[in-house]
């Protein structure tokens, strides 16, 4: 069977998470109801990361089978059709061999968190940035990012439901810069925890208040410990920028 694979951006605000739902609309159920009403093929389709509710994506990528052959432009066409008026774009479509697979074959993701540091309220990007009415300071938040690069056991910034086998991962960037009044987390890895960067990012933002150093924020992780993590960062400042195969 053809195998295809699409790029998608999203506003996950309406939806509760990419992860089909019995009771509530999700990404995967707009999706898929799109491929069949297109095809008249009922398919299941995987995903390279499972957003959580009220996260956004810049760069997912999807793929799935269907049993005769398409022109990538007209399933980019005809998807982008049929996902109205949902907040889901088709970017790109293509025909892949059937060894791919979006999840499986990932080498890395990449994700950025958008905090507005600002005392006024966001009206164009609500639901689109965590909004923190106090001065952060992005230099010391880049300094403590920086003590836990690489290869460790998260556990401290791991959700208590996750199903990885393993807390260890290798944490590949994690750069925080000030871009105006928008503070941004870019965080990049092979693969992550449930949660995990949402994790950090709500323990980060106690660095930049200046309630924890960045020794603290390396002890937070050293200790193993999901009690000792800050609090959790609300979704919607969290974005799926990337994935590479």
């Amino acid at each position: 069977m053809p195998r295809y694979c699409i790029k998608l951006e999203y506003d996950g605000t309406p939806f509760a998470g990419w992860q089909r739902q019995a009771d509530a609309l999700s990404v995967q159920q707009v999706v898929e109801e799109a491929i069949e009403k297109m095809s008249g093929e009922t398919v299941a389709i995987q995903a390279a990361g499972r957003t959580d509710s009220g996260v956004h994506a810049l760069g997912q990528v999807v793929s799935f089978d269907l049993s005769r052959k398409w022109d990538a432009f007209r399933i980019r066409e005809a998807l982008n059709f049929h996902t109205k008026p949902h907040p889901v774009a088709i970017v790109e479509a293509a025909a892949v061999p059937d060894s791919f697979e979006a999840r499986f074959s990932a080498i890395g993701r990449h994700y950025e968190y958008r905090i507005l540091s600002r005392r006024g309220r966001p009206a164009l990007d609500d639901h689109r940035v965590w909004h923190c009415p106090m001065a952060l300071d992005a230099d010391a938040m880049h300094a403590a990012a920086q003590l836990i690069l690489g290869k460790h056991d998260f556990t401290t910034f791991r959700a208590s439901e996750c199903q990885a086998k393993s807390p260890e991962k290798t944490l590949d960037r994690l750069d925080v810069s000030r871009e105006g009044e928008t503070i941004v987390v870019r965080a990049s890895a092979r693969s992550f925890l449930h949660s995990q960067v949402r994790s950090m990012v709500g323990s980060l933002k106690l660095v930049g208040e200046g309630k924890w150093t960045p020794r603290e924020f390396r002890a937070a992780l050293d200790a193993r410990d999901r009690a000792r993590c800050g609090p959790l960062a609300p979704p919607e400042g969290l974005y799926l920028v990337r994935v590479d195969y």
